[in-house]
C-alpha cells in the first residue's frame, strides 16, 4: 500500500511554512475559493512527478519575492517509510532526494509513487486536440515502465533537431539528405519502442474504461475507445518518404508516433459532438479511473488518487459511484478537496468508510 503520512512546503504557491498529518486513507479538504486546496494536492503531485500538475514551470510555483520553494513528503509504501524532499532555489539546479541521497535524473523519479489526479480542466483530454490523449498515455506508461520513459525522452529530443534541420532547409534553401537520413534512421528504435507499448497499453486500457463508464454512468450507451497511430498502416522508413515533401513544406515532421491519439466514440459517432456534459465527465471520470486500475494492476499496490472539486461537476449518483469505487473497492489512499464542509462529512458519513477532515 502507498500512502502520504506527512507533508511540509514552504514557499509554495501561498503555503509560506506549513505541514499536514495524515492518519486516515480518505482525506477531505475543505475550505473556500483561493485558501490553497488545490495547491496542497498539488504539492503531493510534485513529490510524485517532480513537476505541478497546474503550474508549467517552476518559476510560478515559489512565492513572490522568495528565493525558492521546499517540499518535503513522508512516504509509506509497502510498510516502508520514505521521505522525499524536493528543493527548488530560483538560482540554482533543482535538488530532488529520496532518504537523502540525490537522484542523478529526475526522470528515475518516475513511477516511485505512482498517483492520479482528476481535476476540472481535465476535460481537455476528451475536448482537446492529440496532444492532450497522447500526454495522458505516455504518463501512465512512463510510471510503469522506465525504459518507456527514457526512450520517449531520445525520440523528443532526435525529433526535435529534425524540425530544426527542415526549418534550417527552408532557411538556407539547401538540403542535407544525408543528415536527415541519419535522424531518420535515429527515430527508428525509439519510435517503435514507444509504438509497441502504446499497443499493448490500449488491449488493456480500453476494456477498462468501457467498465468504469458503464459502473459511473448506470447507462447501456455503447462507448469506444480506439488507438490511432500511422504506423497501423505503414513503417517509419514509409512514412518518412511518404511524407518528406510535405515535411519540406510545412518545416516539421508529419509523421511518427507523435501524432498517435485516442479516437472516442458513442454509439459508433464522435463522442465530443454528440455527448451531454454529464456524459463527457462520466467518460473523464472512467478513462482516469482506467489508468488507476492500469497502475494497481501492473504496480501490485494501488495509486494516490487525488479528486479536485470533483463534487461540482458530478450530479449526486454519479458522485455516489464514484466514491464507493474509490473509496470501499480500493484500499489506495484518497485526497477529496471541496468548498463544502458539510458536503463532505454527508458524503463520506453515507458510505460508512472512517476519514480525515482537513479544514483550511
Amino acid at each position: 500500500m502507498l500512502q502520504v503520512d506527512q507533508l511540509s512546503i514552504t514557499q509554495f504557491k501561498n503555503y509560506t511554512l506549513s505541514s499536514f498529518k495524515f492518519e486516515e486513507r480518505i482525506i477531505g479538504i475543505c475550505g473556500l475559493n483561493g485558501k490553497g486546496k488545490t495547491n496542497l494536492i498539488d504539492a503531493i503531485y510534485y513529490g510524485c512527478f517532480t513537476k505541478s500538475y497546474f503550474t508549467k514551470t517552476d518559476a510560478f510555483i515559489a512565492q513572490f519575492n522568495s528565493d525558492g520553494f521546499r517540499i518535503a513528503i513522508n512516504f509509506s509504501k509497502n510498510n516502508e517509510s520514505q521521505k522525499l524532499v524536493c528543493i527548488n532555489k530560483n538560482t540554482e539546479k533543482k535538488e530532488l532526494l529520496l532518504n537523502n541521497i540525490p537522484y542523478n535524473k529526475f526522470s528515475e523519479h518516475i513511477g516511485k509513487f505512482p498517483a492520479v489526479m482528476i481535476a476540472p480542466d481535465d476535460i481537455d483530454l476528451i475536448t482537446g486536440g492529440s496532444e492532450e490523449r497522447r500526454k495522458f498515455i505516455d504518463t501512465i506508461i512512463s510510471q510503469v515502465n522506465s525504459t518507456y520513459l527514457q526512450q520517449l525522452i531520445l525520440y523528443n529530443k532526435i525529433l526535435l533537431q529534425r524540425n530544426s534541420l527542415l526549418k534550417r532547409f527552408a532557411e538556407q534553401g539547401k538540403t542535407d539528405w544525408a543528415l536527415l537520413e541519419v535522424l531518420d534512421e535515429q527515430l527508428l528504435n525509439p519510435g517503435n519502442y514507444i509504438y509497441t507499448a502504446r499497443k499493448e497499453f490500449a488491449l488493456q486500457f480500453i476494456p477498462l474504461v468501457r467498465q468504469f463508464y458503464t459502473q459511473i454512468s448506470n447507462s447501456a450507451e455503447q462507448i469506444n475507445v480506439l488507438y490511432l497511430s500511422q504506423l497501423h498502416v505503414n513503417g517509419f522508413s514509409e512514412l518518412f518518404n511518404q511524407f518528406r515533401q510535405k515535411d519540406f513544406i510545412t518545416e516539421r515532421t508529419n509523421a511518427g508516433i507523435h501524432k498517435d491519439d485516442l479516437l472516442l466514440e458513442m454509439n459508433n459517432q464522435s463522442f465530443k459532438n454528440i455527448s451531454s456534459q454529464g456524459q463527457r465527465k462520466s467518460l473523464l471520470f472512467a478513462l482516469k479511473l482506467a489508468e488507476f486500475e492500469i497502475l494497481k494492476l501492473n504496480k501490485g499496490f494501488a495509486p494516490l488518487l487525488l479528486l479536485d472539486d470533483v463534487f461540482e461537476k458530478l450530479d449526486n449518483e454519479r458522485m455516489y459511484n464514484l466514491l464507493d469505487w474509490v473509496s470501499k473497492k480500493n484500499d489506495g489512499q484518497v485526497f477529496i478537496t471541496d468548498t463544502h464542509k458539510e458536503r463532505l462529512f454527508q458524503s463520506f458519513s453515507d458510505l460508512g468508510i472512517p476519514y480525515q477532515i482537513i479544514e483550511l
